[in-house]
């Protein structure tokens, strides 16, 4: 997609682009008797996301750290639309605790699973550890999701398997991966102090979100699981995750405004890569303003990739075992 698509709102090949919204990509679309999952889904595109799912008739698990914020949205939406099925359960993608006690809480339910939306995340945060003693932007974006998705995978198989329909998992990235750290993933400062810039560590997790997206992909494919993985950059939106730089971004959107996008257009790629019959069996791919685009070579990086998941499992396994 060219910058006059991105300003003009042209549409790309998927006869979508920058302007469209996430009721526009998914008109038409039946999501009755599918079950989705949406991290940080009580605010923001999070929250956008939810809404035009459950319009689309999917039963929809709000994953928030706010619990009580979550309830409230979740009111606001069944205001506007008495018959939409939604449930919260609490969820801090910043601890191994936090994450696990979700993933048991959901599997208790006993609902199918269809679609995993990683939408949560933090941005551009003073260098800080979570819990865990992990740096809170890679260890929120990246580690927390990553735990999660490999908690529900079976869940996710099974479901595939015995409904006869396409698993989907969709990961919110963003432009942002292409300024990351040196070699993209400083795996042997991931927690360090020294050298931190909260702009670098942000990109190196939303890098993290496309890396992990590719060896999913090649992990399904080596097992022939009727599940996809694809990461999305939703675009540039002010929403909640930009408390960290409020100044520096309405300072950006003085002189970029013509390039941002409202929160109904921001969540429109993820609803896309989520529902839509275009995108049945496509898997592994980097998706911005509703069509697939090119990401940056380390995030093209098989063996980086694997390395970033191998990397990832030990790091929870010797959290868990402290």
């Amino acid at each position: 997609m060219s910058i006059i698509s991105l300003i003009t709102g042209w549409p790309g090949l998927s006869g979508f682009g920058s302007a469209s919204t996430a009721e526009d990509v998914t008109q038409g679309i039946d999501a009755s008797g599918l079950t989705v999952i949406v991290t940080g889904g009580a605010s923001g595109i999070g929250l956008e996301t939810v809404r035009v799912l459950a319009m689309r008739k999917a039963h929809v698990i709000i994953g928030a750290r706010n619990v009580e914020a979550a309830n409230k949205a979740k009111q606001q939406i069944l205001q506007q639309n008495p018959s939409a099925k939604l449930d919260v359960l609490k969820l801090d993608l910043s601890s191994i605790t936090s994450t696990t006690q979700f993933a048991q809480n959901f599997i208790a339910l006993n609902l199918p699973l269809n679609i995993l939306i990683n939408n949560a995340g933090v941005m551009f945060c003073p260098f800080q550890l979570s819990e865990d003693g992990i740096e809170m932007q890679f260890g929120t974006n990246h580690l927390g999701h990553f735990l999660l998705t490999n908690l529900l995978l079976e869940k996710m198989k099974n479901t595939a398997k015995s409904t006869g329909i396409e698993g989907r998992i969709v990961n919110l990235s963003s432009i942002a991966h292409v300024h990351s750290y040196g070699h993209g993933i400083r795996f042997n400062k991931i927690n360090e102090k020294k050298g931190y810039s909260d702009k670098r560590a942000y990109g190196q997790s939303k890098l993290a979100n496309i890396l992990h997206i590719k060896e999913l992909t090649r992990r399904f494919q080596e097992e022939g699981v009727n599940i996809t993985a694809n990461a999305v950059h939703p675009g540039l939106i002010m929403t909640p995750l930009m408390r960290h730089s409020k100044l520096l971004m309405r300072l950006l959107r003085v002189f970029t405004f013509f390039i941002w996008k409202n929160v109904p257009q921001g969540a429109s790629t993820t609803c896309y890569v989520a529902l839509h019959q275009n995108l049945k069996g496509v898997s592994g791919k980097y998706f911005l303003d509703n069509n697939e685009k090119r990401p940056s070579s380390y995030a093209r990086d098989e063996a980086l990739a694997k390395k970033l998941w191998n990397f990832s499992e030990d790091l929870i396994s010797s959290i868990s075992k402290v």
